[in-house]
């Protein structure tokens, strides 16, 4: 499920960050890279609290395999424009079951977002993103709207004296 949003209001930092110069706007990231960051490891250190709380409904037979593997990690940048992305996404690892069967960190997340014949679904992903959307776009525009501010002061005192 992919869902896309505009975030709107921040019209004069997109334009701010456009007139910064080279080494703010790097393939670093600069403070768009950063802010990013700390919105995504928001929603990730949600998610990892709703998955602990799905599996204490079910006792305690987790490993935590599955809840080590939730990362907030850079994504490729998006092809349409330039940009930033950050993904929360689960790693893909596998590991032998108690049958011994090979299992993978993706199908048991699966398996507990969507449910499956013998277990009903336990979501953790949607919800988290339903309930923090808004606060980690809240965060990601806070955090960015400081940075540039310190940048631009920062550019500031170096300018006055040329």
């Amino acid at each position: 499920m992919k869902y896309e949003f505009d975030i709107k209001g921040l019209t004069g930092v997109l334009e701010t960050l456009k007139q910064l110069p080279s080494e703010v706007v790097s393939k670093r990231g600069g403070p768009v890279k950063l802010a990013l960051a700390k919105g995504a490891r928001l929603l990730r250190d949600e998610e990892k609290n709703r998955l602990q709380a799905s599996i204490a409904v079910n006792g305690d037979q987790s490993t935590g395999f599955l809840l080590q593997n939730i990362i907030a990690s850079r994504g490729k940048a998006p092809t349409s424009s330039k940009g930033e992305r950050y993904v929360v996404r689960i790693k893909r690892k596998s590991y032998p079951d108690r049958k011994g069967a090979t299992v993978s960190t993706l199908k048991v997340a699966q398996i507990m977002e969507y449910g499956s014949k013998k277990q009903n679904p336990q979501p953790f992903i949607r919800p988290t993103f339903e309930a923090k959307a808004e606060e980690a776009i809240s965060v990601v525009t806070d955090d960015l709207v400081k940075r540039v501010d310190r940048i631009v002061a920062n550019l500031a005192k170096q300018n006055q004296g040329k």
